[in-house]
């Protein structure tokens, strides 16, 4: 087994995992029934995506563990989600901010994706890229409309700016694991990565009126390395109650 590529594909489905998680804790709580639509839309997409990189991961173990098992039988220190897909849902502001961040880290990713050598992580980045494509769209309007828009929703917009920047660029900060797979020509480079991802931003704020944060800041990491907050506890408290009240449960 190629452990370095098996932690790779972890990386990739718990952060698709955790969002989804923190995504559908928000059905029937948007300000508006078509928002609320939508974040219930985007977190089944990123369900659909975590199925496919968990259930290649658990192949690749070749350990018995499928989808489920990797979902639902691991414990915190296990996930290798960066941090800010774990960051709280506080107000609307801190959801779409938290979303567009993942967002445009995660279209450009998959961009990279689509030219892989392996052609399972093509495939899957393929399958993936017109839901993430659809996900920027959404959450960069989203972020102008509330950037450019009264006092109010513009301070709030900020505020949310100033507090998640932080979390950004966990996903640019390469380990070994992460350089293995460029090597490998599997993954793209982290360079390539944040030059897209800071150029959209910055022309994304620039539209709706916001500060865009030192980009020389310093940045939270860990995540990636399976070092949480005591956020992703909670989350997977809720997400893995039934399979750990009723172990071995199917319909």
């Amino acid at each position: 087994m190629d452990s370095r590529k098996f932690e790779y594909l972890l990386r990739q489905g718990d952060n698709a995992l955790i969002l989804s998680q923190q995504l559908s804790q928000l059905c029937g709580k948007g300000p508006a029934l078509e928002e609320d639509m939508a974040f219930t839309n985007v977190a089944l997409d990123l369900l659909g995506q975590t199925r496919m990189w968990l259930t290649y991961a658990g192949e690749l173990e070749g350990q018995g563990r499928d989808e489920d098992r990797l979902a639902y039988l691991r414990d915190s220190r296990e996930f290798r989600n960066v941090l800010l897909a774990e960051q709280p849902n506080g107000d609307y502001a801190q959801v779409m901010v938290r979303q567009f961040f993942f967002d445009t880290w995660h279209y450009f990713l998959m961009r990279g994706l689509l030219n892989s050598t392996d052609g399972r992580i093509a495939e899957i980045a393929e399958k993936s890229i017109k839901e993430v494509t659809y996900h920027l769209r959404r959450s960069g309007d989203l972020v102008v409309r509330l950037g450019d828009g009264t006092d109010v929703s513009h301070a709030k917009m900020q505020a949310a700016i100033d507090e998640l920047w932080t979390y950004t660029g966990e996903v640019f900060i390469y380990d070994d694991i992460d350089r293995a797979m460029v090597e490998q020509g599997v993954a793209p480079a982290a360079e390539t990565l944040r030059a897209a991802f800071l150029q959209h931003v910055s022309e994304v704020f620039e539209e709706a009126t916001l500060t865009m944060p030192s980009p020389d800041a310093y940045m939270q990491r860990g995540g990636k390395q399976g070092r949480h907050t005591e956020r992703l506890g909670y989350i997977l408290a809720e997400m893995q109650f039934l399979q750990r009240a009723y172990p071995g449960a199917d319909w």
